[in-house]
């Protein structure tokens, strides 16, 4: 979640660090969902609406650890959260549009799930 009065080149300067941060940590990024301005469920610091942004990426914990010290610091990233996208689980830009290199395999019954991958919002 971002501050919901930052310009929009604020914003957008945050989500290319945030970008560069998992590329450079060699990560992979899947792509990202702007959700738009919404009402916050209580204030915080003072403000009642924030900008959010649902990225998706894969990466490793230390880079996922440097991508939240930054945030942390960063002025305008109001709240972040990390969570894990089960395996064959797509993106809904991927799910809108499947193709055969991205549609996911069908494991068996009864195999468990042994991928995951991190998604981040921010």
């Amino acid at each position: 979640m971002l501050d919901a009065e930052l310009a929009d080149e604020r914003q957008n300067e945050i989500l290319t660090r945030a970008r560069e941060l998992v590329e450079r940590g060699g990560g992979a990024w899947v792509g990202q969902e702007s959700w738009g301005r919404r009402k916050l469920a209580y204030e915080i610091d003072k403000k009642t609406e924030a900008h959010y942004h649902l990225l998706h990426f894969d990466c490793e914990p230390e880079t996922l650890d440097e991508l939240t010290r930054v945030l942390k610091i960063t002025d305008g990233a109001m709240r972040h959260m990390a969570v894990r996208r089960p395996a064959g689980r797509t993106t809904p830009a991927a799910a809108a549009a499947p193709s055969a290199d991205t549609a996911p395999e069908l494991e068996p019954v009864g195999t468990p799930e042994t991928e995951t991958t991190t998604e981040r919002t921010s």
